[in-house]
C-alpha cells in the first residue's frame, strides 16, 4: 500500500527533522570521510609473462595482469563507495561515507620480497622492506595516504596478510598483529594485500574483514554480539555468514529466515522480514556491499539506551581521530 511507512522511515525522517547535526564536530554524523590510497604492484616478469615459478599459480602477459589489477582496483574504489551509503539500496539521495582517492601507483617489475616468519609454512610477505622501498613515511606523513594497496601473489609459495596495520594506536586488523613488520609512524596506515589470480570480490573481501577487526576493537558487545549475531538468531551476520548461511563462505543458499538486517536496531526491534540469497543475487561482492549498506553510518537516526549510534563509518576514515576522541559506536 502506498501511504504505508516502515516505523523505521519515520525514525529516520523524525530523527533528521528534529537533531541538527554539530557542524563543528569532527564526527557529526553526516561527515564523509576522504582516504588517500597509494596502489604498489609486483610483478615478477619473465620474457614479458608473469613468471609462473615466483607466484605460483599465475602465469599471463604482464599487459594483461596490469590492466586486470587497474579494472578491479576501479571495482573495489566503487564497490567500498557504495557499501559505505547506509541503506543505499533504498534511498535514493543516501551519499557515501567515504571516498577514495587513488594517488598515485608504483609498480615493481619484480618478486615480492619475503623474510621467515616463525609458524608460516612459506616465506611471509616482508612487509617492512615493501614500505621501505616505497618510502612510506613520506606517503603517510606528508600524502596523507590512509591505505595502501599492494597487488601480488599467493600461490601457496609466500604468506600474506589481507589487512595490516601500524599507528600510534597499535596494530587492529586482520593479521597476526606483528608490531614489528610494519614501521610505526605518527599517523594510522592499513595495507591491504591484493591476489591478481582473483578479482573484486576477494579483494573487497579483505576490507570486511578489517571493518569487522575495527568494529569488534571499538565495541565487541554492540558490533558482534547485537550486529552481527549468533548463527541462526535473525540478525545481519558478517563476511562468510549472511544471516541464512549454515556453513563459511555460504553465500548462495536459497533457505529463507527471518531477519532484521534491513531495519536493524541494537536492541532487535526492527521489522523483520524473509529473505534468502535472492536478496544478493547469490553473489560475494554484492553480499558484501548488501551487509556494509546495513551498517550504521550517516543520519543513520538509531539510538541504544538512548543515546544515538555514531556513524561507524568514522573508524575507518579516521581512525586516528576516533581513536583520540574516544568515540564509540555510541555517542
Amino acid at each position: 500500500m502506498a501511504l504505508q511507512m516502515r516505523w523505521s522511515d519515520i525514525r529516520r525522517s523524525l530523527y533528521r527533522l528534529t537533531k541538527r547535526p554539530s557542524h563543528s564536530s569532527p564526527f557529526a554524523s553526516h561527515r564523509a570521510y576522504t582516504i588517500p590510497v597509494l596502489v604498489v604492484s609486483y610483478f615478477p616478469v619473465k620474457d614479458g609473462q608473469i613468471d609462473l615459478d615466483a607466484t605460483g599459480d599465475v602465469s599471463a602477459p604482464l599487459d594483461k595482469i596490469g590492466q586486470h589489477t587497474s579494472r578491479v582496483t576501479e571495482q573495489v574504489v566503487q564497490s567500498l563507495e557504495k557499501g559505505s551509503t547506509y541503506h543505499g539500496y533504498r534511498e535514493p539521495g543516501a551519499r557515501p561515507s567515504l571516498r577514495y582517492q587513488v594517488l598515485d601507483t608504483i609498480e615493481f617489475l619484480e618478486p615480492l620480497p619475503t623474510c621467515r616468519k616463525r609458524g608460516h609454512r612459506v616465506p611471509m610477505t616482508d612487509y617492512d622492506a615493501v614500505m621501505e622501498r616505497i618510502d612510506v613515511r613520506r606517503w603517510v606523513e606528508e600524502r596523507e595516504v590512509k591505505e595502501v594497496w599492494i597487488w601480488g601473489y599467493h600461490g601457496g609459495v609466500v604468506g600474506l596478510w589481507e589487512s595490516n596495520m601500524a599507528g600510534p594506536f597499535g596494530d587492529v586488523s586482520n593479521s597476526d598483529r606483528d608490531s614489528n613488520d610494519l614501521p610505526v609512524l605518527s599517523k594510522t596506515y592499513t595495507v591491504y594485500h591484493y591476489n591478481y589470480g582473483r578479482g573484486a570480490s576477494e579483494a573487497v573481501e579483505n576490507h570486511i574483514h578489517q571493518i569487522e577487526a575495527l568494529l569488534k576493537h571499538v565495541d565487541y558487545g554492540l558490533f558482534w554480539k547485537r550486529f552481527v549475531g549468533k548463527k541462526g538468531e535473525g540478525r545481519c551476520g558478517w563476511a562468510h555468514y549472511p544471516p541464512n548461511a549454515e556453513r563459511d563462505y555460504d553465500w548462495a543458499n536459497a533457505k529463507r529466515v527471518w531477519t532484521d538486517i534491513e531495519d536493524w536496531t541494537p536492541e532487535g526491534r526492527g521489522r523483520k522480514e524473509q529473505i534468502d540469497c535472492d536478496r544478493w543475487k547469490g553473489d560475494s561482492l554484492t553480499w558484501f556491499i548488501y551487509w556494509m549498506q546495513n551498517l550504521p553510518g550517516a543520519n543513520n537516526g538509531l539510538t541504544y539506551r538512548g543515546r544515538p549510534l555514531t556513524n561507524w563509518w568514522a573508524f575507518v576514515g579516521d581512525f586516528d581521530g576516533a581513536m583520540s576522541a574516544g568515540l564509540g559506536l555510541v555517542e
